[in-house]
Order: C-alpha cells, then sequence, then structure tokens
C-alpha cells in the first residue's frame, strides 16, 4: 500500500525558493512563496527536467530550466510555451514545525481552478 501523506520537516527545506523531496509517487517540488507552501510533480510536462532546478518567476510561475516553459505553481496549470500539459499538484499542510503533503489530493487551487492551458495550444 502506498503512503498517502508525505511528512517533510521545514528546516530540510530552501528558505523562499524550491526544494526536491522524494515519495513514492516520485521526486515532488516543494515550494516556499511568501510564507505559504505549494508542492508539484518535480518533472517537466514538456522535457525531461526538473522543475526544482529552474527559477521562480514573478506571477507564481515556475520555469522549465530546459527550453524555459512556464506552469502556475499554486494551480500546476500550464502557461508559457512549449508546455501544454499542466502539472500534478498535491494538497500541503503547514503543522508549523512539518509539511504534510498528501499524496492523494490535489492542491484547492487546482481543483477549482481547473486544468485550462492559457498558452494558445
Amino acid at each position: 500500500m502506498t503512503q498517502s501523506v508525505l511528512e517533510v520537516g521545514k528546516s530540510e527545506l530552501a528558505p523562499e525558493g524550491i526544494s526536491r523531496v522524494d515519495s513514492p509517487e516520485g521526486f515532488i517540488a516543494v515550494y516556499e512563496l511568501d510564507g505559504a507552501y505549494y508542492a508539484t510533480q518535480d518533472g517537466c510536462t514538456h522535457a525531461r527536467a526538473s522543475l526544482s532546478e529552474g527559477e521562480i518567476l514573478e506571477g507564481e510561475l515556475i520555469e522549465c530550466p530546459v527550453h524555459g516553459g512556464t506552469f502556475h505553481i499554486p494551480s500546476g496549470r500550464a502557461v508559457g510555451f512549449p508546455c501544454k500539459t499542466p502539472l500534478r499538484t498535491y494538497e500541503v499542510v503547514d503543522t508549523g514545525r512539518t509539511l504534510l503533503i498528501h499524496l492523494e489530493r490535489q492542491a484547492a487551487a487546482t481543483a477549482s481552478d481547473g486544468e485550462t492551458n492559457t498558452n494558445g495550444a
């Protein structure tokens, strides 16, 4: 049976940035943006690349380090060419010292925002 909640100590994460954590689902990128935490699959949906090696841009975007495509971190939505397929997102609960990443639940922004592609493709 797969572990459905991954517990990650906040002290293990890069402050105000991106960290890569291993899980039964594969690698997950964990982001801290202005004190809020988000988690997505670490692999870009367009090319074989680790988003945790990418750059966080204005507007809560992560830029893929290979082709420069962008995703909206809270929703996982693909917003910049050449990316078209949204990222898998995970619900994150901040307990104070740790984060609980629910591997079977999408982030609330994904559920309310849908998986609409806004890059014209």
